[in-house]
């Protein structure tokens, strides 16, 4: 068990301008086990997963998923499952990262980059920022209209408000956030376990959904939905997130520990993103099973929460709908507040208090929803639901190729450093999500 060389220690170890922790105020904060049986050891590191996970079912999410269900069919199930297979492996590089170089993807970035570089990355990251929180504000007021008829812009004005909830969570300790958020989870996956039996999917058809078919690429329409499907499911700002989320965890600082720590939160990845693949999978073949093809005009949430009722024949079928979307708008909050801070002290290493940096973030996510709600009413918002989901696909790339480029570095990695068939994965990946990305933009334009 040898620790890391001393010059390598220094260097990881301090940002730029000195300063060393992510995360500071709940780096290093909860002890894990370092022997005994594997559960045991997986429960102390249970919890970082499930708040990315999060990300993977939010409103976003539920848009795009809705509309290629209700649209399409089962036919972009394999895009949903190839998603999640993405976020993944993508997650697993980030929180191997975090462990490794015990310092998060911002971090790396504002180390290994020269001003312009790292400048444009954090700007593209903050865009992405942006972008989710503007799928949260508007999941959220979506669902307080469904179930409380609170008008939308009211909504969205008390969605500015979570700080407040953020901040209560921090002060009893990390661990209550991640119990709330993985309570939530539960929620979602016991409601869309039962809106699914209730639906009756054709079986054949869904299992024949999730086996890839050309016409997704050949057809620019549905490329453009299986695109926003990527950029709601691998989100950028996750894999800053991840990276800075794992050193939450006090971990011995020797090689054999961190191993084993790598271990850990690869296993809780897993399996807290193969939740969120059943979540997705769940709500598309719902719209699929309800909508498709009789009302296949049905593309948004709020269409999609009134026809419930009358198509599945129960009156529980749409509140519960509601619900979920609300835990699934909040749940996102929580790690939002999160991933902003990592972006912001990364990358420029000026601290900010969360609750002020989320209250900035929610007011430049609060302008494009009040204008599109002042503009569309409830008609448009979908659109610009999945627009956003979009912006977070072009991100994807800007975060990506610094992962893939950094894991495979050891420098930064050490004994940690993945080998090189998981490194030319990574590049493939980037490649091909760049390359889909170009496709569309100009597909769209």
């Amino acid at each position: 068990m040898s620790k890391l060389p001393h010059d390598q220690s220094d260097l990881l170890l301090q940002t730029p301008d000195g300063q060393t922790l992510s995360l500071a105020d709940i780096h290093g904060s909860i002890k894990v086990r370092n022997s005994g049986a594997f559960f045991k050891r997986l429960l102390s590191f249970v919890g970082p997963g499930y708040l990315i996970a999060v990300g993977y079912m939010d409103p976003g999410n539920w848009a795009t998923d809705i509309a290629g269900g209700a649209q399409y069919g089962y036919l972009l199930l394999s895009v949903v499952m190839i998603s999640s297979l993405l976020a993944i492996f993508l997650q697993a590089l980030s929180a191997r990262l975090g462990i490794a170089a015990r310092r998060d993807l911002a971090q790396c970035c504002a180390q290994a980059y020269s001003k312009p570089v790292r400048t444009f990355l954090w700007i593209s990251a903050e865009i992405g920022i942006v972008a989710c929180d503007i799928a949260e504000v508007l999941g959220a007021a979506i669902a307080l209209n469904l179930l409380f008829h609170i008008p939308l812009i009211g909504g969205v004005i008390i969605t500015s408000m979570d700080v407040l909830l953020v901040l209560a969570l921090q002060n009893r300790g990390f661990r209550w956030i991640e119990g709330l958020v993985i309570l939530l989870i539960g929620l979602m996956v016991i409601i869309f376990s039962a809106e699914v039996f209730m639906a009756h999917p054709a079986l054949r058809q869904l299992a024949a959904g999730f086996v890839p078919h050309w016409q997704i690429v050949r057809n620019g329409a549905i490329l453009y939905l299986a695109l926003s499907i990527l950029g709601a499911t691998v989100m950028p700002h996750n894999l800053y997130l991840h990276s800075a989320l794992v050193q939450t965890r006090k971990v011995d600082d020797t090689d054999e520990a961190r191993k084993d720590a790598a271990r850990m939160v690869g296993a809780d990845n897993f399996f807290a993103l193969m939740i969120a693949l059943f979540v997705n999978a769940a709500i598309l073949a719902l719209a699929a099973a309800t909508f498709y093809p009789a009302h296949k005009d049905i593309g948004d949430i709020q269409s999609a929460f009134k026809m419930l009722t009358p198509i599945l024949g129960t009156s529980l079928a749409a509140p519960l709908f509601a619900v979920a979307l609300l835990a699934s708008g909040q749940n996102s909050t929580l790690t939002g507040t999160l991933a902003g801070q990592v972006i912001l002290e990364g990358f420029t290493s000026f601290r900010i208090a969360p609750w002020l940096r989320r209250l900035i973030s929610r007011l430049l996510a609060i302008v494009p929803a009040v204008f599109a709600i002042a503009l569309w009413q409830s008609s448009g918002l979908d659109k610009l639901l999945i627009f956003s989901q979009v912006v977070l696909s072009i991100q994807l790339p800007m975060a990506l190729i610094p992962l893939v480029q950094f894991t495979g570095d050891k420098k930064f990695m050490g004994p940690l450093v993945v080998n090189r068939w998981i490194k030319y994965a990574g590049w493939l990946t980037a490649v091909v999500i760049t390359g889909l990305d170009v496709y569309m933009v100009f597909t769209s334009l």
